[in-house]
């Protein structure tokens, strides 16, 4: 784990969860599973948290970087979408939670600078995050697939050639951070 400097954090989405309200007591686990880890790697030297917008655990690493931000912790946050107007048709709530982590971000673009168009966005979205990270941190089960599926796919290809770390939190790791809530 060694220079490792800059993470990408990304996981589940809300409704992969079942997750439909702030207050579920899930987002809980969920936020202490990553907090754990963003501390582990802020104490070996991690200066950056890359998320891509979405909502879920991307939304709960971007409040947990502004917890340790207050904390002391000298982090910074980068949000960089797909595409331009990534949020533009989601509802108001949601169109405020991604307020919310442009507030809270140090740094923040898109990979196209053009609204949605084609799927290869999202493509080079992922390449351009495995090109400038140097892990990443994925709340993901493969034994639950879901969205995120798609992108440990193009990170396992990846690392063929390249040095990338991958760390997942998985449901054990979250049932150990529920147990010792």
């Amino acid at each position: 784990m060694t220079n490792l400097k800059t993470l990408y954090v990304s996981g589940y989405r809300t409704f992969e969860l079942g997750i439909f309200k702030d207050k579920d007591p899930k987002i809980v686990i969920i936020k202490k599973a990553l907090k754990k880890q963003l501390i582990m790697y802020c104490e070996s030297g991690l200066e950056w948290v890359i998320v891509s917008g979405n909502l879920g655990c991307e939304f709960w690493a971007t409040e947990v970087v502004g917890e340790l931000k207050t904390e002391g912790y000298d982090l910074k946050l980068g949000l960089i979408t797909p595409y331009t107007d990534f949020e533009k048709k989601w509802n108001e709530a949601n169109q405020h939670k991604f307020m919310q982590m442009s507030q809270l971000a140090d740094y923040q673009n898109s990979v196209s600078h053009e609204p949605y168009q084609h799927p290869s966005q999202l493509k080079n979205h992922s390449r351009f995050i495995l090109d400038h990270t140097d892990a990443t941190l994925l709340v993901y089960d493969r034994d639950y697939p879901g969205k995120s599926e798609f992108f440990l796919k193009e990170i396992e290809r990846f690392i063929n050639n390249n040095e990338y770390l991958i760390d997942l939190i998985d449901m054990f790791s979250l049932q150990d951070a529920a147990e010792s809530e």
